[in-house]
């Protein structure tokens, strides 16, 4: 697995450029993506010896009408009422996957928070506050970005609540 720090890396997706720009430190975590593989998430906290409570998904849902992102530990679910509560919405339900992708710019399993095509608005599970870094997708499969939680939530707009159940 090869690891770059912000200073080494080169070009990228546009979730690593959005971190460059930003001047924020970050870790680029590259693993082969085995397509056979179950899980996105577990996969990317197999290939990188992190614990699943550190590695988060991004999903795209609909609330009320509204695409809105969530971020999440790969270890649990996402709590769709939770969800729309955090945002001050009624009813939320996973977004159709092509529109995902076509709003994000990102291909399913490689949706990331950061440098998304059209700003959605965010929510961040509140148990990433409990760790000094996370991993999120850096925008393809294969590749996570390691950052603190507070920098993610800065650049993203993103509000904190408890949104994953395990």
């Amino acid at each position: 697995m090869a690891k770059k720090s912000r200073k080494q890396q080169a070009g990228g997706t546009p979730a690593t450029v959005a971190l460059t720009a930003a001047g924020v430190d970050f870790t680029v975590h590259a693993y082969d993506h085995d397509p056979s593989h179950p899980s996105y998430g577990e996969e990317a906290a197999e290939a990188m010896g992190v614990s699943p409570e550190r590695v988060f998904k991004t999903l795209v849902a609909d609330v009320d009408g509204a695409l809105t992102v969530a971020v999440v530990p790969v270890a649990g679910q996402l709590d769709l009422k939770a969800l729309a509560s955090a945002v001050g919405g009624k009813k939320a339900a996973m977004a159709d996957p092509a529109l995902a992708e076509r709003t994000t710019g990102y291909v399913r399993g490689g949706i990331s928070p950061l440098g998304q095509r059209k700003r959605l608005p965010t929510v961040l599970d509140a148990s990433a506050g409990g760790h000094a870094t996370i991993c999120v997708s850096a925008g393809r499969r294969g590749l996570e970005v390691e950052l603190s939680p507070a920098d993610l939530a800065a650049l993203t707009g993103a509000t904190l609540a408890p949104i994953g159940r395990p």
